[in-house]
């Protein structure tokens, strides 16, 4: 898959430096539920992915950069659920890349990933309620705002709310 400036690629193993140089950052996972700071704990990353496009629950894609093919980050689905027709969407980026437009960009691809080939009519987005940035990149590509999960999850010893967030298919384009 590709966009004007952007080429998504599938995550395979081969990727794992590449997934290590996002997931390892405290700042680009400082929302997540991961975090992984050596290479070798990062395999249970690519395990994951892995696990996904083999059980059929979801999928995910590096991001390149046309121009001299540099690694951006990742996005894609996952909890796909096709007798429900939906899946939730994940997305990070290195810290070079944030503020360039690249969500924008991306998001379109994937929903059309999405919406057509995975046959989806709803996308799901889960977002620390913290998180102001991700809930306006959300908000800037038409999810709409669902509500507040309180103390949804437990980080670091911390109750953790959660915001959610879906585009419909009869909402998109």
């Amino acid at each position: 898959m590709e966009t004007k400036n952007y080429i998504l690629k599938e995550v395979e193993y081969s990727d794992i430096k590449n997934i290590h140089k996002g997931l390892s950052d405290p700042d680009i996972t400082k929302f997540y539920d991961v975090h992984f700071p050596t290479l070798e704990a990062v395999k249970e990353q690519m395990d994951w992915y892995e696990e996904l496009k083999k059980n059929g629950t979801g999928i995910w894609w590096c991001i390149y950069d046309k121009v001299d093919h540099q690694f951006c980050g990742a996005g894609g689905f996952n909890s796909l659920q096709q007798e429900h027709q939906r899946a939730e969407i994940g997305f990070w980026l290195l810290k070079d890349f944030w503020g360039k437009g690249i969500m924008k960009e991306i998001m379109p691809r994937l929903f059309e990933e999405g919406f057509t080939t995975l046959k989806l009519n709803r996308i799901e987005g889960y977002v620390v309620s913290s998180n102001i940035k991700c809930k306006n990149a959300l908000e800037k590509i038409n999810f709409c705002y669902e509500g507040t999960m309180r103390e949804f999850e437990i980080k670091n010893g911390s109750k953790i709310s959660v915001d959610i967030y879906s585009l419909l298919k009869s909402e998109w384009k």
